[in-house]
């Protein structure tokens, strides 16, 4: 299969720019973004599995990042695009 570089863009309504995070080999369905308590937590999974006839393999990846928001930043401010 072919892996797709992606990047999630973290920002705040005030045009400030928060992170960039890498998250290559996943797809956008896969990636989840909660923002709690001044904490953002970006998350992503996901698990392939092939049948070769003889063999059957899966693969699994997860990925998680928590950052803290910079102060006078409030949770209800924070976008993301993938």
């Amino acid at each position: 299969s072919r892996t797709k570089r992606l990047g999630m863009m973290l920002n705040s309504c005030s045009g400030q720019n928060l992170a960039l995070i890498d998250v290559k080999g996943f797809d956008p369905k896969d990636i989840t973004v909660t923002v709690k308590d001044g904490k953002v937590t970006v998350s992503a999974e996901r698990k392939v599995e092939c049948d070769g006839g003889l063999a059957k393999t899966s693969n699994y990846k997860r990925f998680v990042k928590e950052f803290c928001l910079p102060p006078g930043v409030c949770d209800k401010e924070v976008t993301y695009s993938v």
